[in-house]
């Protein structure tokens, strides 16, 4: 087998792997965990958009998270309409307010991008936890939302069982892996590299810099959205803590900067190796030590920078193209 046949059978070898995971795993934990894993992936994939190939750090993420939730939740609780479409309204709306919020703040350089997003998101999860209506829309402040599993079915996206949601957000991952794929290897993913690592020299060269980050971010906060729907659906209940929180916010750059910003398999690697520590980190020692999670990715942050600064994809990239070699037949005839 030629080694261009093996780089195109690998990823639909992954995604066929996938498939059919959820029929090896009986327990309804672990596919929770399955699930959670892949909405991580996504949420990082998705943050990496503009996180990552645009150059600059955002860690306010979990705003549009909380939009695309509280939008689809109030839509499907006071006027009966399917999460599917109050999924895409979220999805508007948080790309609104991310242009908003990207016309200012990608003037900024350095520290000041990534504060300004953080007060943005502190702030708005603030305004959520204190205000129990907006106009007609209820959202009963620090006590959430919650939605009654009245019926099921793939209008409603309400299940019985937890492999639906698991197919739902592997679709949402394939997607944007693709999206990201296709992007960087687009006119726009060229002009977000170059205005990310020399943006006074793109400027020169005629790139408007300013509006293709805008684009990146308009894309990434619609995407980080849609994420939101999936997160109220799957949970059943949604509060301002469990969806705008800096935890969250800094959880998706922990793992898209140890993973590997800016590439396509960095943040699904970062998300694998990560979430995992998360998890049990907080399963036996979420009481006594709460947020032990951030500062285990904090050390781990800093000797990946330190050993690997493009990430953990770089050395499992080689690894990877090294099994290729192996397993190829150009190899052998050359």
């Amino acid at each position: 087998m030629t080694r261009k046949t093996l780089e195109r059978c690998a990823p639909l070898a992954l995604l066929a792997l996938a498939l059919a995971l959820p029929l090896a795993v009986q327990s309804a934990t672990y596919m929770h965990i399955l699930i959670v894993l892949l909405f991580y992936a996504y949420l990082t994939t998705s943050w990496n958009l503009v996180g990552g190939f645009a150059g600059v750090l955002p860690l306010g993420h979990s705003a549009f998270l909380g939009i695309g939730a509280y939008t689809s939740t109030i839509l499907s609780l006071q006027y009966g309409i399917s999460p599917w479409l109050g999924m895409i309204v979220g999805g508007v709306l948080a790309m609104i307010v991310g242009v908003l919020i990207g016309l200012p703040t990608f003037k900024m350089r350095g520290a000041y991008f990534a504060l300004a997003t953080i007060a943005f998101a502190e702030g708005f999860r603030v305004m959520v936890e204190n205000i129990d209506k907006i106009g007609p829309f209820a959202l009963n402040g620090p006590r959430g939302l919650q939605i009654p599993p009245l019926g099921f079915g793939l209008g409603k996206m309400l299940f019985a069982d937890k492999e639906p949601y698991y197919y739902i957000i592997l679709v949402m991952l394939v997607v944007v892996l693709m999206l990201t794929a296709f992007i960087s290897r687009s006119k726009l993913g060229y002009y977000l590299n170059a205005g990310g690592e020399e943006p006074e020299a793109a400027m020169a060269l005629g790139i408007n810099v300013a509006r293709a980050k805008l684009i990146a971010m308009a894309m990434s906060s619609f995407l980080t959205a849609l994420a939101g729907t999936f997160y109220a659906q799957l949970n059943l209940y949604i509060h301002p803590k469990s969806v705008i929180s800096l935890d969250l916010s800094f959880e998706i750059a922990f793992i898209a900067l140890i993973g590997g910003r800016g590439s396509i398999a960095g943040p699904v690697l970062g998300a694998m190796l990560l979430r995992p520590v998360s998890d049990f980190s907080r399963i036996y020692f979420g009481d006594t030590l709460p947020g032990l999670h951030l500062i285990i990715f904090g050390v781990i942050l800093i000797l990946v920078m330190t050993f690997q600064p493009r990430g953990l994809q770089e050395p499992l990239t080689r690894l990877y193209h090294w099994v290729i070699d192996r397993l190829s037949s150009d190899r052998r005839t050359a």
